[in-house]
């Protein structure tokens, strides 16, 4: 409990408690995880080359992406009428290959990312998968 102290910098009841919750809320959908996977592994996608990797409709990644972009998830640049994203920071990355982590444990047995590979695998469709 003192080390959580720490970490958040003042008493566990802080504002960053609050704001913690929101971005798990913000992390809580398929899409947005397979996003910010996307992400990770590119660096930096198009709306539409993110649709294509996550299976969806550009309007639908196109929604995400605004959310995310509003939680300061994702950053944009553009490229005359092109606007890529990339993450805004490993954080998210981090928080989403540590529920992935959690997941396999919730599985018993002995967790994947204990073997000393390179970490889980994520199926993302039937016959795909790809690394965390």
């Amino acid at each position: 409990m003192n080390a959580d102290n720490r970490i958040c910098g003042r008493h566990p009841q802080s504002d960053f408690v609050e704001l913690s919750v929101e971005i798990f809320a913000m992390l809580a959908d398929a899409t947005r995880i397979r996003i910010i996977l996307a992400l990770r592994e590119a660096g930096e996608l198009s709306v539409n080359d993110l649709a294509e990797a996550v299976e969806k409709t550009p309007a639908s990644v196109s929604q995400h992406l605004a959310k995310l972009r509003l939680a300061r998830i994702v950053a944009t640049r553009q490229e005359g009428t092109r606007v890529y994203y990339r993450l805004e920071n490993e954080h998210a990355s981090q928080l989403i290959r540590d529920a992935i982590f959690q997941a396999e444990h919730s599985l018993g047995g002995l967790p994947r990312h204990h073997h000393g590979d390179s970490g889980p695998v994520i199926s993302e469709r039937p016959g795909a998968a790809h690394t965390v």
